[in-house]
């Protein structure tokens, strides 16, 4: 019987731990990402599963998920990036900083939501969510929000902070103009509040405190209504916007074959069925949503090509004295 001395047994077994070490690192993925937590946390562990990558994740507001990229823009972290704004997606792609991925799982989603550089994950829409308990007559459009009924009742998510709240006011200065920023001055003279993200925007109707919210994001209010809450989800009927969420590699990432496989979990039946399940519509037509889809609400006009996000949000914050 032959023995091994047990130096060689020792650096056999050293650069072996090594390797693994460096392997194991090389396949960590990092995605930054805006809400909903839940759905990442499915999507990292699904896809962990499946290929056995690691996925550290950073969740947060849109606002603060930019904030966060731009701070690192000299020594980038994140490899994937996941948006509540096609908006920012577009400003990356005119910036240069994204890498172009056609992925085989994109086939069946509509062109409108896809570019050789960004896809989108699913989709939410834009709408009035009511507190059916709160003794206010139940609104139908936008405007009904401005009546004394409301007054002082109505809550919005702040734009700065929610990428989807941004699509909304873009979405209403495109089809109405000036007659866009009347309704908010109207809706300021009557006390609406700017509250935060989403889900702050959302607590005091839930908690009856308030009795609806303007430009709530559907799929955090669906989820409350599944668990029991009293409130009710309304497309107002002059138009709404919807908010892709786009999907994008970064171009300083250093692992793009892994980053390539995440986006192509995500767009896969398993991954656009877990978007469905956090009542997001999936970005794929041949996967089932939850709620109503894009193709069901009367949309407003999409957002006008010089459309400045930056100019939107100083216009708003001045006209509700966010200085």
């Amino acid at each position: 019987m032959l023995h091994t001395p047990l130096s060689k047994l020792l650096a056999t077994f050293f650069m072996t731990l090594s390797f693994g070490l460096a392997a194991g690192q090389a396949k960590a993925l990092t995605v930054y990402t805006a809400g909903p937590g839940a759905l990442i946390k499915q999507l990292a562990a699904g896809f962990h599963d499946k290929t056995g990558i690691r996925v550290d994740v950073f969740q947060a507001t849109t606002g603060k998920v930019m904030a966060r990229l731009e701070a690192e823009s000299a020594n980038p972290r994140a490899d994937v990036l996941i948006s509540a704004s096609w908006d920012t997606a577009q400003d990356l792609d005119q910036r240069g900083w994204l890498l172009a991925h056609d992925s085989p799982n994109a086939a069946q989603v509509p062109a409108r939501f896809k570019t050789p550089t960004y896809v989108a994950q699913g989709i939410s829409a834009l709408g009035i969510v009511w507190n059916t308990r709160s003794g206010t007559p139940e609104p139908r459009d936008w405007a009904d929000l401005t009546g004394p009924q409301f007054k002082q009742k109505v809550t919005t998510p702040d734009p700065a902070l929610s990428g989807a709240s941004l699509d909304l006011l873009l979405g209403l200065q495109s089809a109405q103009g000036e007659a866009a920023w009347k309704l908010f001055e109207t809706l300021r003279d009557n006390g609406m509040t700017i509250s935060g993200p989403n889900a702050q925007a959302l607590t005091p109707v839930l908690q009856g405190a308030k009795a609806a919210v303007f430009g709530a994001v559907d799929y955090v209010s669906y989820a409350s209504v599944e668990k029991g809450e009293s409130i009710k989800v309304i497309f107002p009927s002059s138009g709404t916007a919807i908010a892709p969420r786009p999907m994008m590699i970064l171009k300083t990432t250093k692992v793009p074959d892994q980053a390539r496989q995440f986006i192509d979990y995500v767009l896969s039946e398993d991954g656009q069925r877990a978007v469905a399940d956090a009542w997001l519509m999936p970005a794929r037509q041949d996967v089932a949503g939850k709620r109503p889809l894009f193709k069901d609400l009367t949309l407003l006009p999409e957002t006008a090509p010089g459309a400045s996000r930056a100019d939107v949000l100083a216009r708003f914050a001045r006209l509700f004295g966010q200085h």
